[in-house]
């Protein structure tokens, strides 16, 4: 199935999907490549969308479900209540927007193929672009958008992600007593050592899990056990499990070389703080499109050089990782909880530096 490309992508997750859109709607002649089955298979994410990616990518309604507030626990198990007016989460069928999102890439006229592996690509003897040693298709860029270990980013000599959360996640349906306008967040230096564990109450379906800094193990099982006295597990069915690496050291370098870049989490571009990234993986995305377009189409710079300006590079985000990796006694973070300036940095952090209202607590 050989043919030429104006750019081919490695990985069809928000990134790579991001990308493709934008590309084709351009007017390049686009490729994505992914070695999965079909869209949104054994996801790695939550899918939980922050309200300003709400607001651009317009997901359809039946795929989401919108959640305005947080309620954040001390290891205690004591609470506050956070919001911020006008303020939301989606919750998302993840999957079925995987699915929504390769369809509207098709439709712009990009070309989606799944069960693709990446196997490597060579340089065109005249230098002009690559040839891909998976089917002898040639491209004159090439996007890894390959997740946190890019096979594309080690291909070519790339940066490459060092620093890992370890998380996973269960789905459960028939969970009761969970509050369903809440994101439900837990700090525990001793089972999320370096992050948290959450309860989301999905689409359908309410989602349990965990997070800690590597070389830690997330213990779900115990999680589960902890937060068992505050919802009702006793009829619940887990319906799904998932895990996986979170990159959080901030921007690799390099990420581009030639007619090649890195988008997304292959490129580093994940909050080392929060380890929110479908915000940054289809912003960037997106940018990645639109310079690669300008320097194809309209002789603009390197598209390295363009990126290189609008990536963030978190320094202040990987300067509060490392507070955070300090690890502090769980003590601490229950006494913390019911103090004015905790939570007003909780509020900061968790509404994206929106304005602040009064929460409650227990």
């Amino acid at each position: 199935m050989s043919g030429h490309f104006d750019l081919t992508i490695v990985g069809a997750g928000f990134a790579g999907l991001a990308c493709a859109h934008s590309a084709a709607a351009r007017g390049l002649k686009v490729r994505v490549m992914d070695r999965k089955p079909q869209p949104g298979h054994r996801i790695h994410t939550t899918g939980l969308l922050v309200k300003e990616v709400a607001e651009k990518l317009e997901v359809p309604l039946a795929l989401t479900r919108k959640i305005h507030g947080v309620r954040l626990y001390a290891p205690n198990l004591r609470y506050v209540d956070l919001d911020v007016p006008g303020y939301y989460f989606l919750a998302t069928d993840t999957p079925a927007l995987m699915a929504w999102l390769a369809e509207r890439a098709h439709h712009t006229g990009a070309r989606v193929d799944f069960n693709s592996p990446w196997r490597g690509a060579q340089r065109e003897n005249n230098g002009d672009g690559l040839r891909l040693r998976h089917d002898g298709s040639t491209t004159r860029m090439l996007v890894g958008a390959d997740g946190p270990a890019s096979a594309v980013a080690r291909d070519f000599g790339l940066g490459l992600n060092t620093e890992y959360l370890a998380g996973v996640e269960t789905e459960y349906e028939n969970v009761r007593g969970v509050d369903a306008d809440r994101l439900h967040c837990f700090l525990d230096s001793e089972l999320a050592g370096g992050y948290i564990g959450w309860v989301i109450p999905g689409v359908g379906i309410t989602q349990v899990g965990l997070a800690c800094r590597q070389p830690a193990k997330p213990r779900l099982d115990d999680f589960m056990k902890k937060i068992s006295s505050l919802y009702d597990f006793s009829t619940a069915k887990a319906v799904a499990r998932r895990g996986g690496l979170i990159p959080v050291g901030g921007r690799v370098a390099p990420f581009t070389a030639g007619p090649v870049l890195l988008v997304g989490d292959a490129a580093g571009i994940v909050s080392p703080l929060t380890a929110g990234g479908i915000h940054t993986a289809l912003d960037s995305g997106w940018r990645a499109a639109h310079a690669i377009a300008d320097y194809l189409l309209d002789s603009g710079a390197h598209p390295g050089a363009a990126l290189d300006r609008h990536y963030p590079r978190f320094r202040l985000k990987r300067m509060l990782r490392r507070v955070l990796e300090l690890n502090p006694p769980n003590s601490i973070y229950n006494s913390l909880l019911s103090s004015a300036p905790f939570t007003a940095a909780a509020r900061m952090i968790y509404f994206h530096r929106r304005g602040v209202s009064s929460g409650g607590r227990r």
